[in-house]
């Protein structure tokens, strides 16, 4: 259930290209491509495409009363993350960072989009793993920046489909508030100062105050109250 692609413009915009053509793919079909020549990333940013970097998108089918929003963030970020254990020998150098960003020595190694398409959710998965772009936003790193030689595209995408279907198994198994448990067990603790811009721009500051239902941020801000965020850039302030 794996094709590889030399080339494309986006895995993500060729899988839902196929979906509006009446094209049909199971759950767990995947989309891998050695280069993207428009990857995309959350908020409409490009997303690098590095040479032996793993660009790659998936398919997750959802079933009645299965929510297509921050919720199924959690265990696709989960899964990104066991699969980077794999392969980084200190493991808590690793770190979830809400909505599904992956951190490695606080530095994002891997990005995640997803784009709903009736019942079925297209996940684009981006992770450095040979090399990782210059941005000036934010800093980056590679898997290769702590290992002696990073592993290859194919070795980490055998891992990767495979703790997607783990995560998916689990989050239908346990519910959304025990996986919501795990995610929390490897990110920023509770009373971590943040500030998060959403959809307006504007920053709001706060205090980390964990997930609720469907994943969303809980924020504890100036006056004491809890505000609840869907959807944002959260940024881990020092």
């Amino acid at each position: 259930m794996i094709k590889y692609v030399a080339e494309t413009g986006s895995t993500n915009a060729d899988i839902i290209s196929a979906l509006e053509s009446h094209q049909k793919f199971d759950e767990g079909y995947w989309l891998i491509a050695d280069r993207q020549t428009a990857g995309r990333g959350r908020q409409g940013r490009k997303w690098s495409d590095g040479a032996g970097n793993f660009m790659g998108s998936t398919v997750v089918t959802l079933d009645r009363g299965e929510y297509p929003g921050t919720g199924l963030n959690l265990p696709i970020s989960l899964a990104v993350r066991a699969a980077l254990a794999d392969f980084v020998p200190n493991r808590t150098e690793l770190m979830l960072k809400w909505p599904n960003d992956v951190l490695l020595r606080g530095a994002k190694v891997s990005g995640i989009l997803m784009e709903l398409h009736q019942s079925q959710v297209v996940v684009g998965i981006g992770v450095n793993l040979a090399q990782a772009p210059d941005l000036p936003e934010r800093a980056t790193i590679a898997v290769g920046d702590v290992i002696e030689e990073a592993p290859s595209r194919d070795r980490f995408a055998t891992r990767l489909v495979h703790h997607v279907a783990a995560e998916l198994t689990r989050w239908r198994t346990i519910g959304e508030a025990g996986v919501r448990a795990r995610w929390l067990a490897y990110a920023h603790p509770k009373g971590t100062r943040v500030s998060v811009h959403d959809s307006t721009g504007e920053p709001v500051a706060g205090l980390f105050e964990g997930l609720g239902p469907g994943g969303v941020l809980l924020l504890r801000i100036e006056d004491g109250t809890v505000k609840k965020v869907h959807a944002g850039d959260l940024v881990l302030d020092d």
